[in-house]
């Protein structure tokens, strides 16, 4: 969806600017009409992690902000409404990611996507959950911001600026390298928020919804899916690695109109 594109952009942007003005305003420069916050401050997963400390102690984590909190509070009600759209339109790793897979399916050809077995990958989706449980102890038991350490998020902004762990920056360059031959690395297997966020999939208000009534069986839906969902075989996309990409809708991909839509109705509805 170009609407959607625009939208990564934008938000890859403002972050870039916010990122590079708040390390210039610490070497004694900046820009005064961009917002300098650090990344921490914006990281709505700031406020997972910190979430424990601040509930129990009412403590933050170092380096995380109140508006972190705030931040994880709006995108989980976002979520509760459509989805993990956070990981889909907003978040600047994801994003890269999508892009250098455009550059990895032109020189992969069929290849793509294809080189890692169902198998495989049907144990690897459940990685970011171990990944998930094990920040959120470790982080509580030593009240400090271990994920920093192998976060790409984080290096991808701030690789220049010296204050970033090698090990980040490793991961991060990693991640990239398997971009060119699996669409999405990180939010497939790895990324931690999008693991807690890929829950609200399963009672979502608003959901992508097929109508088998109207379904020619052209499988475009699952071809364009960044997460590898197949979406022919489903009534109500309840997978929890769907990002509300839209991409498989009848206003993207499929041919048939009103086929493949984001509509609301009942949690329990098939």
């Amino acid at each position: 969806m170009k609407s959607r594109r625009w939208v990564q952009i934008g938000f890859f942007l403002f972050i870039a600017a916010i990122a590079v003005n708040h390390g210039l305003t610490e070497a004694g420069g900046g820009i005064s009409w961009i917002p300098n916050a650090s990344l921490h401050a914006i990281c709505p997963f700031g406020g997972v992690v910190t979430l424990y400390t601040y509930v129990t102690d009412g403590l933050l984590i170092k380096k995380i902000h109140e508006s972190s909190l705030i931040l994880m509070g709006l995108v989980l009600f976002l979520s509760i409404l459509v989805g993990p759209a956070f990981c889909g339109w907003v978040c600047p790793l994801g994003s890269i990611q999508e892009w250098i897979g455009k550059l990895g399916r032109k020189l992969m050809g069929k290849r793509f996507n294809n080189l890692i077995p169902n198998r495989a990958d049907q144990i690897l989706r459940w990685l970011r959950y171990l990944i998930l449980i094990r920040v959120l102890m470790v982080t509580a038991q030593s009240v400090q911001l271990v994920f920093s350490a192998v976060d790409p998020y984080y290096a991808l902004f701030q690789f220049w600026t010296g204050e970033v762990a090698i090990s980040a920056i490793v991961v991060l360059l990693v991640v990239l390298g398997l971009s060119l031959i699996v669409e999405r690395p990180w939010c497939r297997y790895a990324c931690p928020f999008g693991a807690l966020l890929g829950i609200t999939n399963l009672f979502r208000i608003f959901a992508i919804r097929r109508k088998p009534a109207t379904c020619i069986g052209c499988k475009k839906c699952n071809a364009v899916c960044p997460m590898g969902i197949e979406v022919s075989t489903t009534t109500k996309v309840r997978d929890l690695r769907c990002i509300t990409c839209m991409e498989c809708t009848s206003d993207a991909a499929c041919p048939i109109p009103e086929t493949v839509e984001l509509l609301g109705g009942k949690p329990n509805e098939n």
